[in-house]
């Protein structure tokens, strides 16, 4: 194309490449061609694909590390022919333009193309190791703990925000930007940190324990299955969401019997009779 043009496109450096003024105007063409060659091979494999391939989900990494790995257990036993695709990444990658089949997210999309499957607002809670948390005073509350949060570009990623208006001169005990390196760091027994109860941390429990603590209410883990119009007819994505949407259900029917549990112990003795 650069030949074609007799003109440069890209500047070519040694970290990289960066477009020049030409290529940036072709860009928003380019784009369009790859969406529309996208929506081509979606319209074949809506027809004839197979339920068995790759299919990639893009999360946030806390979602993908507590909630999509654990997950993948369930969908390799059941269907082995498909190979989940994890895009753990801050980052939000484009359903349009075929960057990922599925996105969890914090709220839905407003682009018309994309539709939101289900929703659930996963519980959190703090936690922390056994040994650290042996070491608490027998009350404690937020200032009283060292916390793992995030560092360097997403340090103002939640829960940071929330600590640092709760806390006076909040500073983290450890900080990093990598999720796994946090939960690492909280299982050696550095610090506690905010974490999902998602099915596996409820029925394995670790070597992480939840700590009694109560955490600023705008704390939400609001999750949302997003997926573009046209992906939800292929056979290998709509199993993926069937299980999805299966593992909402098993959140929000335990979140459901937690607040009957509460709901029964603040009854009076004589009221239940």
């Amino acid at each position: 194309m650069e030949y074609s043009l007799g003109e440069p496109l890209f500047v070519r450096k040694n970290q990289g490449i960066a477009l020049t003024k030409t290529g940036a105007r072709l860009l928003p063409a380019a784009q369009g061609m790859a969406q529309w060659a996208t929506e081509a091979t979606r319209a074949l494999d809506a027809k004839n694909s197979p339920v068995s391939g790759r299919v990639r989900i893009t999360a946030a990494p806390s979602f993908a590390f507590d909630f999509l790995a654990p997950m993948a257990e369930k969908l390799k036993r059941g269907h082995p022919q498909i190979t989940l695709e994890v895009l753990a990444s801050t980052e939000r990658l484009n359903l349009s333009r075929g960057e990922a089949d599925i996105a969890l997210r914090r709220y839905p999309s407003d682009d018309p193309d994309l539709i939101a499957v289900d929703e659930v607002v996963v519980p959190i809670g703090a936690y922390a190791s056994r040994d650290y948390a042996r070491r608490l005073p027998a009350k404690y509350d937020l200032r009283d703990l060292d916390w793992i949060s995030w560092a360097g570009a997403l340090e103002m990623v939640s829960p940071n925000p929330e600590f640092a208006a709760r806390i006076p001169n909040f500073r983290p005990a450890f900080a990093s930007d990598d999720y796994s390196v946090q939960v690492a760091a909280c299982q050696a027994g550095v610090g506690a940190m905010i974490l999902l109860k998602t099915s596996h941390r409820l029925k394995r429990p670790g070597e992480l324990v939840e700590l009694e603590v109560a955490l600023p209410t705008s704390l939400r883990a609001e999750l949302a299955i997003i997926c573009h119009k046209r992906m939800v007819e292929l056979p290998k994505v709509r199993t993926v969401l069937d299980l999805l949407r299966q593992e909402f259900a098993d959140l929000r029917k335990r979140q459901g019997a937690q607040k009957l549990r509460v709901a029964t112990l603040t009854i009076p003795r004589k009221a239940r009779k």
